[in-house]
């Protein structure tokens, strides 16, 4: 027989990135099925998983101490102590434990002077909800947990069941047929003939496959007969998502496998330039990957490592990751207490020539940073913190290449942020967000340190959105504003509305409760207008000082009851079971700059935002125009 002739020598890069393309059948036929998320850890996500608690789902205790009303503690100072009585003005509580009506605080054990059984005496007083976790501080109910082509890990097991969710839909078992082949391949492992060499090859690739994730078939080693090698070839191809060909080549006279791949489906390549490693062979049959490894084990385990391995990643839907350290600037203010050192979980991204680092949500009870951190960074012991601007050293949770697809949003924030960044993690694509409000959203692309900045800021004059604040604050930067989506305001009320909240001027009500964005955010920006429109004193509110960062944090204050009223957006009250008084449509638009605007990301960005998809996502969250 003739000898093989090799078809190419292309390099690695290359040679995985055409293969790759080629894989979208074969992705196809990964079936998706539901899981028991406490037995899920590596599997992968096939859609969003929404929770369908919160969690908290109660107003629970920070810390032991005891539980009071903080209207009866702003006299209490060290000239002047106040006295209170067990049952009427103070409960003792345990950390986690449920805070019950009417009290509204709660002052640390540390702080409080035992009298006898029934009184304590304090010197500090209470602010309203001090020390308390409110309802849904780590998830809101209706919130995303997990997106889709998401890796399971253990933190998100955790996170997922404290959202309520016991089922996921996640892709199957990725299933990989691993032939070895040669005549001089046994294993049988008690004696070795001479002329023999034990099969190790296909036993270390089962094992790697399944530290994928993967499920390994290995069958027993297969003799250099083109017939023999055939059949086998085409039925582990009938019954897994890829086949592995271990030996058999290279340019050998009984070297068959790039004429069996040739005769049965289709030779992609023949020969990669890499050493060890050449006579590596891609092929594709019946809409499968099938790959043929060169025999000697040095081959063998670069050609896995850098071929194989990401073709069973790009299968399973993972994103490879090598945990490595960078410096990152702080996109945010981190303060820190002296006492301590301190690590705060990063959400990061490259714009331009800088990696940028997110500050994600601190504290103990806090799972959702866990599971959308990039990296840690580490703030230590007599340091105050990091300002916004400021270089720090981050340890990566996640690759650099996977950190370099990332979209960096820093600005408003809105549910379909969410949903967008589901939409583009198919594409290969991370989307991360950073909610700090419309101005903060302006301000970090004042600075060059995002790709996106989502803002929706009315201008009060004139009664339109977004573009004067450029106007006045970008003048200098070559920047376009891209129209997103018209989206619903209004006030968030609980089921029925009880209280009878229809206008502004029922916020100043005494029996009325508010809860309010933080400052900078386009809705404390709408509210500061109504307010100011009808004559009306921040401080004349109830609650008006009390901020939270998100519309379904304000949304999950109203359904637990902490608060009679906030404003927000449609859709994160339908989401709540809340009722809804609409105060108007406003304009949620994304300022980006003009040199990303050709970058494949950004395009990617803008296709989602055009995309059927995404307007039936809209439709069916409710309160969105496009």
């Amino acid at each position: 027989m003739e000898r093989n002739i090799y078809l190419s020598n292309t390099d690695l890069e290359e040679a995985v990135s055409l293969y790759l393309e080629k894989l979208e059948p074969a992705k196809s036929k990964v079936a998706t099925e539901k899981a028991d998320i406490r037995e899920a850890a590596g599997r992968v996500t096939a859609a969003p998983v929404i929770a369908k608690l919160s969690s908290p789902n109660h107003n629970a205790a920070a810390m032991d101490g005891i539980m009071v009303i903080s209207d009866r503690t702003f006299s209490a100072n060290e000239a002047n102590p106040v006295v209170l009585n067990r049952g009427t003005d103070f409960e003792y509580i345990n950390t986690g434990h449920l805070i019950v009506e009417p009290y509204d605080s709660v002052i640390m054990i540390e702080d409080v002077v035992v009298l006898n059984d029934e009184q304590v005496k304090i010197m500090v007083q209470a602010a309203p909800w001090q020390h308390i976790r409110p309802i849904g501080e780590d998830i809101v109910a209706g919130e995303m947990i997990l997106p889709e082509n998401h890796l399971i890990r253990p933190m998100d097991i955790g996170a997922v069941l404290s959202g309520g969710v016991t089922e996921v839909p996640v892709y199957e078992r990725i299933r990989i047929g691993i032939l070895p082949t040669g005549n001089e391949i046994t294993d049988t492992y008690d004696s070795l003939a001479k002329g023999k060499i034990f099969d190790t090859n296909s036993w270390m690739f089962r094992s790697i496959v399944e530290e994928l994730g993967g499920i390994g078939e290995r069958i027993s080693p297969v003799e250099d007969d083109y017939e023999k090698l055939k059949r086998a070839v085409l039925e582990l191809a009938e019954r897994n998502h890829m086949v592995i060909i271990n030996a058999g080549s290279s340019a050998g006279s009984k070297d068959y496998t790039a004429q069996i791949i040739g005769d049965l489906g289709e030779l992609v390549l023949h020969g990669i330039a890499i050493k060890p490693g050449k006579p590596t062979i891609l092929g594709m049959i019946a809409g499968k990957p099938v790959i043929g490894v060169p025999g000697y084990p040095g081959s063998a385990f670069l050609v896995f490592e850098e071929i194989v391995s990401p073709v069973i990643r790009a299968l399973q839907r993972v994103k490879a990751e090598r945990p490595a350290l960078a410096k990152a600037i702080v996109s945010r203010r981190i303060v820190s207490t002296l006492k301590y050192r301190e690590y705060v979980r990063v959400k990061l991204g490259k714009v331009g020539k800088k990696l940028i680092a997110t500050p994600l949500n601190r504290g103990a009870g806090v799972t959702m940073a866990l599971v959308k951190a990039d990296g840690i960074l580490v703030i230590p012991k007599n340091s105050e913190g990091y300002e916004a601007g400021e270089e720090a050293p981050v340890e990566l949770v996640n690759d650099l290449t996977v950190i370099e697809n990332t979209i960096v949003s820093i600005g408003s924030h809105d549910l379909i942020m969410d949903y967008i960044g589901s939409i583009l993690a198919r594409k290969g694509e991370t989307l991360s967000s950073a909610h700090v409000g419309s101005m903060g959203g302006i301000m970090a692309m004042k600075r060059g340190e995002a790709h996106i900045a989502p803002i929706h800021l009315l201008d009060e004059e004139t009664g339109e959105y977004n573009k004067a604040y450029i106007e006045k604050y970008l003048a200098k930067e070559k920047v376009v504003l891209v129209k997103g989506v018209k989206r619903e305001q209004g006030f968030m009320v609980a089921g029925g509305n009880p209280k009878r909240i229809f206008h502004v001027e029922d916020l100043k009500r005494s029996d009325v409760t508010f809860i309010n964005r933080q400052k900078g955010s386009g809705t404390r920006i709408l509210t500061d207008y109504l307010l100011k429109r009808s004559g009306i004193e921040p401080s004349d509110i109830r609650g008006y000082d009390r901020d939270m960062t998100t519309h379904m944090a304000v949304a999950a204050a109203v359904e637990s009851g902490t608060a009679d009223v906030g404003v927000g957006v449609s859709s994160a009250a339908r989401a709540m079971g809340l009722d809804f008084v609409s105060i108007g449509f406003e304009e949620y638009d994304f300022v980006i700059p003009e040199e990303y605007m050709e970058t494949e990301m950004i395009k990617n960005f803008l296709q989602v935002l055009r995309s059927a998809e995404f307007e039936k996502i809209l439709q069916e969250l409710g309160g969105y125009g496009i």
